[in-house]
Formats: C-alpha cells, structure tokens, sequence
C-alpha cells in the first residue's frame, strides 16, 4: 500500500504547455526558439563561474575543474542559442504548403516536427493520402520550418491493402 502511494507522490508531468489533454481548442507545436532560454542561462552561469575564478583565485571550490565544466556549458549553450531556430511555419500552414506540392486533392494527411543538418533546423514530414476511399495516392513532403520552402516530395500510388477483411 505504501509503494502505490509513493509511486503516485513522486509521479513525472508534462509542463502544462507541453500535454495536450490539458488543453483545449487547436494543438500548436511548441516554437523551437524556447531554446533560446536555457542558452541565455547557461551562459550567464559560465560568466559567473569565470568571473568568481578570477576573483576568488586559489579557492578549492573554484578550479580547473569547475572551469573546464563551465567552459563546456558555455558550448552547450551557443549550441542551443544558434539552434533556436524561430518557426514561420507552422503545422497548419505546412498542410496547406503539402496539397499543393503533391497535385492530388488531399484527404487525410500527418505532421511531423524533424530537425536536420548539425545546426538542428526545424522541419516538417508531411504525409497526405489522396482523398478517395480508399486513397489511390499517397505523397511525403519535407517542408523547412523556417522559411516554408518545399525540400523534398515524394508521390507514390498508394501500395497498401485497404480491403473489408482487415481491421
């Protein structure tokens, strides 16, 4: 009995901004330049860190250790400052980008977040079927999440079963 109480005291949440049950109306992806903010404090506590081993020289609390941490700390956070890419696109507006990119009228289709290249830039993975029942097309389009250009597409004729025996 102690153990299911303990399990539920210490249990893991989502940020109120991140769990979709906790929010109603459209879903919107969060924006990729909220890494902008931890960078920022990194990077205030590497100064701070360099800072007190100028000051405090000598001291056994701040050596060579702890600035070769706080120099790493200070590369994470230009990592995710150079990282924190704004998005001008959103998912609803990567759709609308999608239809018109595969030519087909589009019936069902799903968004992807996905980051590329080493500098992490956003981008979105749209898959779209074709609006018959059952969908005789289907198409993948790499939309970039910062400008909107269309990377890539692909459209195939739908290869999948869609019979009345599966389900």
């Amino acid at each position: 009995m102690d153990e299911t109480i303990r399990e539920r005291e210490f249990r893991d949440d989502l940020p109120v901004d991140l769990d979709p049950h906790a929010y109603v109306g459209p879903y919107q992806f969060p924006d990729n330049s909220r890494r902008r903010v931890p960078a920022v404090i990194y990077l205030a506590m590497t100064i701070g860190v360099l800072l007190a081993a100028v000051i405090v020289d000598g001291s056994p609390h701040i050596n060579g250790g702890t600035v070769a941490a706080a120099v790493g700390v200070a590369a994470v956070g230009l990592y995710q400052l150079q990282a924190g890419w704004a998005l001008a696109i959103d998912e609803t507006d990567a759709l609308v980008v999608a239809t018109r990119a595969v030519g087909f009228p589009v019936g069902h289709a799903s968004a992807q977040m996905a980051w590329r290249g080493i500098r992490s830039r956003p981008m979105w993975r749209i898959l779209v079927y074709s609006n018959e029942s059952p969908p005789t097309q289907r198409g993948l389009v790499f939309i970039d999440g910062v400008d909107g250009r269309v990377v890539d597409t692909y459209v195939e004729k739908n290869p999948e079963e869609w019979g009345s025996g599966q389900g």
